[in-house]
């Protein structure tokens, strides 16, 4: 059976009529196309359902958009990406003796909404408001249920100090968004977690466009076709050990 095309318009606009809206999950990933341009759009719908999703990520397209301002879903494949790769992988020197340290417990997957939630409240320089809504929520929410969108969870005293959350398909892990309450939480457990991936067998660290945060550990810009190729290649090869055993049980 071949994959199923999502019909776009001309305007970038996907036909959802032509999808079954009770179907949740279909036998093939849903086909996008290759956008035209670097900006990366590649389609615009109105909802964002859990098999529309997950191809989109098997595609190296994910949603970025507005909700609070009423924007459509907007699917994006930018040109470049921003990829961390276990060779170029960097730990800064604050952040190791940090760790040697550190009052923090670690944990994986205890509270995925909670991590969101915190990552949406998050006040961010030079930013107004939080591109991360209700129906982004929810939609990631299904996907960590079924098992490919994870968090990691730092904690204080108990209580919840900061955290990120993405997903993980096969040897690559597309990083979303990060939140922190007390110092250094959320970079110490990106390291700890960037560590245990590629101990692990992990490939690929996507972190889809540039940030001054994600640079500092080795991220580099790479061609939309190079990293489209490398995707390709690591989704199907899968971690040689858990993660999970890298973190203990809260």
């Amino acid at each position: 059976m071949e994959s199923e095309h999502i019909p776009v318009d001309k305007d970038g606009s996907i036909n959802l009529q032509t999808l079954d809206p009770d179907k949740i999950w279909y036998d093939e990933p849903l086909l996008f196309q290759k956008p035209e341009d670097r900006s990366g759009i590649c389609a615009v719908t109105e909802t964002l359902p859990l098999h529309l999703l997950y191809s989109a990520y098997l595609q190296g397209v994910f949603p970025w958009f507005d909700e609070a301002e009423g924007e459509p879903v907007i699917w994006y494949n930018p040109d470049p990406r921003f990829c961390i790769q276990p060779e170029d992988f960097h730990v800064p020197k604050s952040i190791d003796r940090f760790l040697k340290h550190t009052p923090y417990t670690y944990t994986m997957d205890k509270c995925f909404e909670r991590v969101m939630e915190g990552c949406r409240d998050a006040k961010r320089e030079g930013q107004n408001g939080t591109w991360i809504g209700p129906k982004m929520i929810k939609a990631y929410c299904a996907l960590h249920k079924a098992g490919f969108a994870h968090s990691v969870e730092v904690w204080h005293n108990g209580e919840l100090a900061g955290g990120f959350y993405g997903e993980l398909f096969g040897s690559v892990f597309c990083g979303e968004s990060m939140f922190t309450k007390e110092s250094d939480s959320a970079k110490s457990a990106f390291v700890l977690f960037a560590r245990a991936f590629f101990a692990c067998g992990g490939k690929l660290i996507d972190s889809q466009v540039y940030t001054d945060n994600i640079a500092r550990y080795g991220a580099k810009n790479i061609s939309r076709d190079a990293f489209l190729r490398l995707e390709k290649e690591y989704i199907s090869k899968p971690l040689t050990a858990d993660i999970q055993n890298f973190f203990p049980k809260k």
